[in-house]
């Protein structure tokens, strides 16, 4: 299973993101993955969950099924996510 972050660094809430990865990190010893949505892969991954809202963090099973997703801030809390990853 893997957690993926889809948000724009460059945009308003990128570093409220990244601050959460650092502490998401920090907290419990594992990184998320991260990907851009305007990226071709993250324009793919968006269009197959229909993600059309930035920050969002979805869970997505080792058979690409979608578990949860959380859309826009507040991210969901760390221990929400630690307990897909």
């Amino acid at each position: 299973m893997k957690v993926i972050i889809i948000y724009r660094s460059d945009s308003e809430h990128g570093s409220t993101v990244e601050q959460y990865l650092r502490d998401f990190s920090t907290r419990t010893g594992r990184e998320l993955e991260v990907m851009d949505p305007d990226s071709a892969e993250g324009i793919a991954l968006c269009q197959t969950y229909d993600i059309v809202e930035y920050p969002s963090a979805i869970a997505i099973s080792d058979d690409g099924q979608m578990q949860s997703t959380w859309r826009g801030l507040p991210l969901p809390t760390i221990s929400e996510l630690s307990y897909y990853t």
